[in-house]
């Protein structure tokens, strides 16, 4: 029996088999098939030879609902929501997208205005009835849609938070008069405050559901019809595993799941390592996703966005960049160069794939300096044309008036410019230290290129995991099962108990159980967690806060959000507290793959595979290839050096040294003078 863990990138498809009982684990890439993602996915698992009827654990982590929502590729939807409140979705938050351009429009919305229908209903802030539900303009609003060929309905009433039973009650109308059109509750979607954002994450879900649950039905159907006997699972944005039916129905709860799966493996696999506080370093082909993971812990967003529009479904605190392996070199209007976010995607892909790419790409420019040359097929079907690099990093380097190598170290400094600048987003505009951090770098090119971000960044210490260029999937196969359930209530802290506020969170807590019990999770299976979003009265946004297990008082919940908003925003505060919302977090709690041991004894020398030219920091160095597999525990190598294996290189250089962890790891030390 096995495990399988499944990823779709823009450029590969990444599969990990893990064997629970000895403990192998094996990974291999396939190109995407963008056209049809599924398609790809299977011919992936096929040249992974795995055999689905042997498979107990199948996890996914899908790009289905991004893409649709940054093609425009969505249903045609429809609206139903308060009278009143007809350009909620229109209006939005009135902030400029571009502050300093007169001329910036905003871009169109996922629904037409026409398509918007209004019903008489409304519901208090505290969840009393002012208006009640007209039926039967409900009714005349679904038959409109219909009429207008509507695809999907997001039902969308003013405070539906304080109570669902209007919402609840329009979308079983809906549904009998639409049968087969999915319908979205935003109390379901997202039962909080601010009109705005519940409203557009609600529509988001609806725009992306029917191509979601399409693409899911086909996968499901196709892995059942090759033998899948187990229900598969997929990544949420907020780090756990949902069934393939519950994410059909609320499919904006994947927008980051493949880079969900990367930040949990590497919190699990540092932990195991005693490393507690990282920062996990993701660059694929297409973008660069960074995490910073504090005592073991990552952060929630509370404010998200998609194609430009407001995504507040729980997700990890993820900061993603255009600069991947695929990102394209160009000259700007300015005939200044630049990197990206423009990427060759997988097809054509870099000019070095020689599948008629002739841009040059970060990827191509690695291939020049002599830092990526693979001597095994990526995917199994792409062998590196270092002519073809050559030849489109040389058309730029005319352009600029550079040699080859100039540009090419050119092109690799600007990727790690813009990759270095994603972490400091979430480290030093937050007043924290990156140096006391452990870089955690993965994904095809993460490796490649963790040297030079860690020395930008001044972090002593890289940590690169086995199997780097699939982790995204291998941390697929560690999350739990997850739960997350969150209710707004305003509630003033002076003069609060702790009882209130567990009156709150108990019935959230309740049903999470009953929902992961009715999965197969018994009791000593199930772990809790609860927050309470808090402010100071008067401001207009919220810090999430951990409920402390052994609170005792209000006081202590209190004490907990002001050291949440010193570590935040680096000073002390006083003033009334008000809590907001609530939430909850059930994990159905799953085995772990084991931490693979490699063997003890040898020394680098018996990895050595090749010596070839590599350039650094505009000399070009005879340097080692060591093949990976090959390192026993406790061999170091001293740059400069090339660690290759399969789907990836770890570059180390002048200044670095590289030695093979007990577990398979490359941890890298900087020399520092």
């Amino acid at each position: 029996m096995s495990w399988v863990g499944v990823d779709v990138g823009g450029t590969f498809t990444d599969v990990v088999v893990y064997d629970p009982r000895s403990g192998d684990v094996r990974s291999g890439k396939s190109p995407s098939t963008p056209q049809d993602t599924s398609a790809g996915v299977l011919r992936a698992l096929a040249a992974m030879g795995v055999d689905l009827a042997q498979v107990e654990r199948f996890r996914h982590g899908a790009t289905v609902a991004t893409n649709t929502a940054l093609e425009r590729a969505g249903a045609v939807l429809g609206v139903i929501t308060t009278a009143g409140h007809r350009d909620v979705l229109i209006v939005g938050r009135g902030n400029r997208t571009r502050l300093y351009d007169i001329k910036a429009t905003r871009p169109p919305g996922l629904v037409r205005r026409s398509r918007v229908m209004e019903v008489p209903e409304r519901i208090a802030p505290d969840g009393s009835v002012v208006v009640a539900l007209d039926e039967a303009a409900v009714a005349a609003a679904a038959a409109r849609l219909a009429a207008l060929g509507t695809e999907s309905v997001a039902v969308c009433f003013l405070h539906s938070y304080a109570d669902a039973a209007h919402e609840i009650r329009a979308a079983e109308i809906v549904t009998r008069a639409l049968p087969g059109v999915p319908v979205s509750r935003s109390c379901e979607v997202l039962p909080e405050q601010r009109e705005y954002e519940r409203f557009a994450t609600t529509a988001l879900n609806a725009y992306v559901a029917p191509r979601m649950a399409r693409y899911l039905e086909r996968l499901h159907t196709a892995l059942r019809a090759g033998g899948l006997r187990i229900a598969p699972e997929i990544m949420t944005s907020g780090g756990g595993s949902w069934t393939f039916e519950r994410m059909a129905r609320l499919p904006v709860n994947s927008m980051l799941s493949g880079p969900a799966g990367g930040v949990i493996g590497a919190v699990e696999f540092a932990a195991a390592l005693d490393a507690q506080d990282i920062v996990s370093y993701d660059m694929g082909g297409t973008s660069t996703d960074t995490c910073l993971v504090r005592g073991g812990r990552y952060a929630l967003a509370s404010e998200g966005t998609i194609a430009g529009f407001p995504n507040r479904a729980p997700q990890i605190e993820i900061n993603t960049v255009g600069a991947g392996g695929g990102s394209i070199a160009y000259l700007d209007a300015g005939g200044f160069l630049n990197v990206g976010p423009r990427s060759a995607g997988a097809i054509p892909g870099p000019a070095c794939y020689g599948r008629g790419g002739v841009e040059p790409t970060v990827t191509d420019a690695n291939v020049v300096l002599g830092r990526f040359r693979p001597g095994e097929p990526l995917g199994g079907e792409i062998v590196i044309d270092v002519a073809a690099a050559e030849r489109a990093v040389d058309a730029l380097a005319a352009r600029l008036g550079l040699d080859r190598m100039a540009t090419a170290e050119g092109i690799v400094r600007l990727a790690v410019t813009r990759m270095t600048g994603a972490i400091k987003e979430i480290s030093v505009m937050r007043g924290i230290d990156p140096r006391d951090f452990t870089l955690f770098a993965f994904g095809g090119a993460g490796p490649l290129h963790a040297a030079p971000v860690a020395e930008e960044l001044g972090i002593r210490t890289i940590l690169v995991p086995p199997l780097p260029g699939a982790f995204s999937a291998y941390g697929l196969l560690v999350a739990d099962r997850r739960r997350d359930a969150s209710l707004t209530r305003v509630m003033r802290m002076d003069g609060a108990t702790l009882d209130q506020v567990l009156a709150i969170i108990e019935p959230m807590r309740t049903q999470a159980g009953e929902e992961l019990a009715s999965e197969g999770f018994g009791p000593d299976r199930v772990r809790y967690e609860a927050f309470v979003d808090m402010r100071f009265a008067g401001q207009a946004f919220e810090l999430t806060t951990p409920l402390p297990p052994d609170a005792r008082s209000i006081e202590d919940l209190v004490a907990a959000f002001h050291r949440e908003y010193e570590q935040r925003y680096a000073h002390a505060d006083r003033g009334t507290v008000e809590a907001v919302s609530f939430r909850v977090t059930a994990y159905g709690l799953t085995d772990k793959p084991r931490v693979p041991v490699i063997a003890a004894g040898g020394t680098a020398g018996d990895a050595l595979a090749a010596t070839r030219p590599v350039h650094f920091a505009g000399r070009t160095h005879d340097t080692p290839v060591y093949r990976r597999e090959a390192l026993g525990e406790g061999a170091a190598i001293a740059g400069p050096a090339v660690i290759e294996e399969a789907g990836s290189a770890t570059v180390v250089p002048p200044g670095f040294t590289a030695r093979a962890h007990a577990s398979g790891a490359l941890i890298l030390t900087r020399e520092v003078a």
